[in-house]
């Protein structure tokens, strides 16, 4: 009798759910996005608890008309809860071309690529021919986790589970994290509003590949950091008829970026698993006109991966390395100058945002500093990173005396690394999920440390002692402004985090595909078992 009452039980009310989450597009920035919450919380007044319970459901205002929602599942005998994440943002599809169309369809692009299979790779053509794959955009990253945690709860509520489930899906993951950064207030505020215990924090993403073509499917206790260590480029400005009288901002720069790409200093390792080496993602010149004046003035953005270490640790190695660059480049620059009998202007000031911010309060004044912060705020036309550049940017216009200089700070987004894999819940939980997978569907799980496709895992369980995100706080030039991270906040939420989610490939690919008997059999079956285990425990402690 329960099971005629559940919507989303069986592997095909699974698949129907899936593709109609997919249906709903929402591309990170779209209208889509803004939609996707509303249409979501309609979902859930389907399930008849939340039909007399309409009050447990919340929306979290994401910024940008964006919201984030929750909806708790009480059983009204305890105060143990599992808080259940996914995303519900997609990357764009442009890749997708004249099958725009058909990237939110999941069933009709299935169908067509099969019509266009030799234009695939020969490991998509084997997975199409299978039929055992669902493509579509969203389909692995990551609307089938969300899917995935729509069923647990229909079915604890069903059931009368006796362990509470607060649902959390979030708009944004793809780019900044807006959605989960302004979730962790709303986690913080539910928990002392409905006196809740956060006992695990569950999240769904993908099993993602560790190498090219892996068919290995994976568990996860923890997920990687990622940090953005950046650099302005202020030279001198000269025309092109006398370079030496000046140094560009591209010449400094390149000594940098030669410095920090592939750069061992930065890399971790932990548990066997290592962090990818830094490399340059975004390089700016900001001359915006041609001319033969030398352009002074250029920004580069750096990837660092991190497992242990935190801001103020990767501002210390940044900096030595700036350094060590700019001595360099310093002293390529003045070879050449003595090669060709001309002065050098001088030495390379390497100074750390917060440096340069406080020379300019004492130069400026604060009003004028508040001035150059609003006018850089006010453009709509730039993201959270150029707003960063142009911030420092600004302030060595007006701070000139410091140049020839190079200006560290950090630019948005940050995932702080969180790692629960000495937790023993934790440790139960894999070993139960491994022996389950195993024993019924002879699928060998094996478990990953740190998950490396970057999850919002990160604001959560942040450790309760560290202060080194004061130095993240120090460096960002817009920090407050249209960017935060609620440290504080994180530090609150002290549960461990375990990320069990559905096989799948490709994400962000044309080729993004579900292998349905992970994502319609196993993985519910193994997460139900997650959850019975849990509040099996807290009756045995009762």
């Amino acid at each position: 009798m329960r099971d005629m009452l559940k919507k989303w039980s069986t592997p095909k009310q699974l698949e129907d759910l899936i593709c109609e989450l997919v249906s709903w597009q929402s591309r990170t920035g779209t209208q889509g996005e803004i939609d996707f919450a509303y249409r979501i919380k309609n979902k859930l007044l389907e399930i008849d608890y939340f039909k007399k319970h309409r009050s447990y459901i919340h929306l979290h205002d994401a910024w940008k008309e964006r919201n984030a929602v929750t909806a708790l599942y009480h059983s009204g005998v305890t105060n143990k809860t599992v808080v259940l994440i996914s995303h519900f943002d997609t990357v764009h599809t442009e890749e997708f071309g004249a099958l725009g169309d058909l990237a939110f369809q999941p069933r009709a692009l299935t169908e067509e690529l099969k019509n266009r299979k030799n234009e695939l790779p020969e490991d998509a053509q084997r997975d199409l021919e299978s039929g055992d794959y669902l493509f579509g955009r969203g389909t692995m990253d990551m609307k089938m986790g969300l899917a995935l945690h729509l069923h647990l709860l229909e079915t604890a509520s069903t059931e009368a589970w006796p362990i509470n489930l607060m649902l959390l899906t979030v708009p944004d993951e793809e780019v900044n994290s807006a959605g989960m950064r302004a979730a962790v207030d709303g986690l913080i505020g539910l928990s002392e509003k409905y006196d809740l215990e956060y006992e695990l924090f569950l999240n769904s993403e993908p099993s993602f590949s560790q190498k090219p073509l892996d068919e290995n499917y994976y568990i996860y206790s923890g997920t990687i950091g990622k940090i953005m260590p950046s650099a302005l480029f202020y030279g001198r400005e000269t025309h092109a008829g006398e370079p030496l009288t000046g140094i560009t901002g591209h010449y400094m720069a390149a000594y940098l970026t030669k410095a920090m790409e592939f750069n061992n200093d930065f890399v971790e390792e932990v548990y066997g698993e290592r962090t990818p080496l830094p490399i340059c993602l975004k390089y700016n010149d900001l001359k915006t006109d041609y001319s033969t004046q030398t352009s002074h003035h250029t920004a580069a953005l750096y990837n660092v991966f991190l497992m242990n270490r935190n801001a103020e640790e990767i501002m210390g190695t940044f900096k030595h390395t700036a350094i060590k660059a700019m001595r360099e480049c310093e002293e390529n620059y003045e070879e050449i100058c003595r090669r060709e009998n001309v002065s050098p202007i001088g030495k390379i000031n390497v100074l750390e945002y917060t440096e340069l911010l406080a020379h300019a309060e004492e130069k400026l004044g604060s009003e004028a500093i508040e001035a150059i912060k609003n006018k850089v705020i006010a453009d709509e036309t730039l993201d959270e990173r150029e707003k960063s550049i142009q911030m420092s940017d600004q302030l060595m216009l007006n701070c000139q005396e410091l140049a020839p200089a190079t200006i560290l700070f950090y630019a948005p987004p940050y995932y702080p690394a969180i790692n629960s894999s000495e937790d023993v819940l934790v440790k139960e939980l894999i070993k139960l999920t491994q022996h389950t997978l195993l024993n019924e569907f002879r699928v060998e799980a094996k478990q990953v440390h740190y998950f490396n496709g970057i999850s919002d895992l990160s604001y959560v369980n942040y450790d309760k002692h560290d202060s080194g995100w004061k130095a993240y706080v120090d460096n960002t030039p817009v920090w407050g402004e249209v960017y935060n991270i609620p440290f504080e906040g994180m530090q609150k939420l002290q549960a461990p985090v375990l990320n069990i989610g559905p096989f799948g490939k490709d994400a962000h690919k044309l080729t993004e595909r579900l292998y349905k008997k992970s994502a319609f059999i196993y993985t519910p079956y193994v997460l139900k078992k997650v959850i019975e285990t849990l509040y099996m425990k807290s009756e045995l402690e009762v």
